[in-house]
């Protein structure tokens, strides 16, 4: 059997590598021909409108991969970096803003605030008891809210609040007084005024340039020298300062002064009420207001201190004058907690309640009372 051999075909030329140009044709009165020039071998040919068409077809497809090669490399980069930069899931983050409020952040930045944010509290330094008018609004409040308390203020006459000395002088004053009856803490403190030069050298420097011996010749014990040099060292320090004292609210007051050594709650309380006329504030840990609110609500026993601000809830916000007349009725009632009015002798009074077992505390705890005055001695 004999084979037969089929003819080759003509090599074709490689459209795929073919270098595609496109000229205009340079006869004006023809139609525009385009010409393609194919390599090797170098010449030029008038296609035929199907060659123009397959051409065309190839090169628009090249084209197209061109096109479709620098899109993907695009999209690539593209989806790369926004890959690197937003995650898929992004977690959710829990955050307290430095005003206090709740805030819900995404780890794209944005922010919203939770449902259950609260606006930060706003604290205002009320208007003191000394200011003109001031008392007659507590009278009136007073006796408005608590029918049981408007007898007590009936039969007394009403309260007055000076200042005479500055926030640093008053604390100084308190801590030589304490634990002290009237007529030695006075003794002591006529001293201590000869060592500083007078009523006005009273200040952080004149107390920080006294020796602990030089307190010591003039009746202050070493304990109560380390309380002063405490308070004029942060004085000194700008921890504290008369006019950040007048301008602090009742907290952070409360909590500033607590700070200094020698001074707690108590004298903290005696403070704020009698040196700085503070409308609102109740010394729950002393013995003869607590004492006054039992007699005032027939109380079988005297009221914890954690009972108190239950008790004297209704007083606000003027707690401070109703904390006033429970001194007068407990001494109207003979309980040895206030000084009668211009008698020349001191009474102390107990500053942090009772101990376990129903007794007073230990003498150091007794605080004292201005006679002249009825007032503790702060001012």
């Amino acid at each position: 059997m004999t084979q037969r051999a089929w003819p080759q075909p003509e090599p074709q030329p490689d459209l795929h590598t073919a270098d595609l140009r496109v000229r205009s044709n340079p006869n004006p009165n023809l139609n525009p021909r385009l010409l393609l020039s194919v390599s090797p071998p170098m010449r030029e040919q008038t296609l035929s409108q199907s060659h123009l068409s397959t051409a065309a077809s190839v090169a628009a497809v090249q084209e197209s991969g061109a096109s479709a090669q620098e899109s993907g490399a695009s999209a690539t980069t593209t989806g790369s970096t926004a890959d690197a930069k937003i995650p898929f899931r992004p977690r959710k983050i829990r955050k307290v803003s430095s005003e206090g409020d709740p805030q819900q952040v995404s780890s794209s930045g944005s922010t919203k605030k939770a449902t259950n944010s609260r606006a930060p509290l706003l604290r205002v330094v009320p208007r003191p008891l000394s200011a003109d008018g001031e008392i007659d609004n507590a009278l009136h409040h007073l006796r408005a809210a608590d029918p049981l308390l408007a007898r007590v203020i009936d039969a007394h006459d009403p309260p007055t609040f000076r200042c005479r000395h500055p926030p640093f002088h008053s604390l100084a004053r308190s801590i030589l007084y304490q634990q002290l009856a009237l007529k030695a803490a006075a003794s002591i403190y006529a001293r201590f005024l000869s060592l500083c030069g007078g009523e006005s050298g009273v200040v952080p420097e004149a107390v920080l340039a006294l020796t602990p011996h030089q307190l010591r010749q003039i009746g202050v014990s070493s304990r109560k020298a380390s309380y002063l040099h405490d308070l004029a060292r942060k004085y000194h320090n700008g921890i504290l300062s008369d006019s950040s004292i007048v301008s602090m609210d009742d907290r952070s007051l409360f909590a500033m002064l607590t700070m200094v050594k020698g001074i707690g709650a108590w004298s903290v309380h005696m403070f704020m009420i009698f040196s700085l006329h503070r409308p609102d504030v109740l010394p729950v840990g002393d013995l003869g207001v607590r004492k006054g609110v039992q007699v005032l609500y027939g109380l079988d026993d005297i009221p914890r201190p954690s009972q108190m601000e239950q008790l004297c809830e209704i007083w606000r916000p003027y707690r401070s004058v109703g904390a006033w007349y429970m001194w007068r009725l407990a001494e109207s009632r003979g309980t040895p907690t206030m000084a009668s009015m211009g008698s020349g002798t001191g009474v102390p009074i107990t500053g942090g309640g009772e101990g376990t077992g129903g007794g007073p505390l230990p003498q150091q705890q007794a605080q004292l009372i201005d006679p002249i005055q009825m007032l503790p001695n702060l001012g």
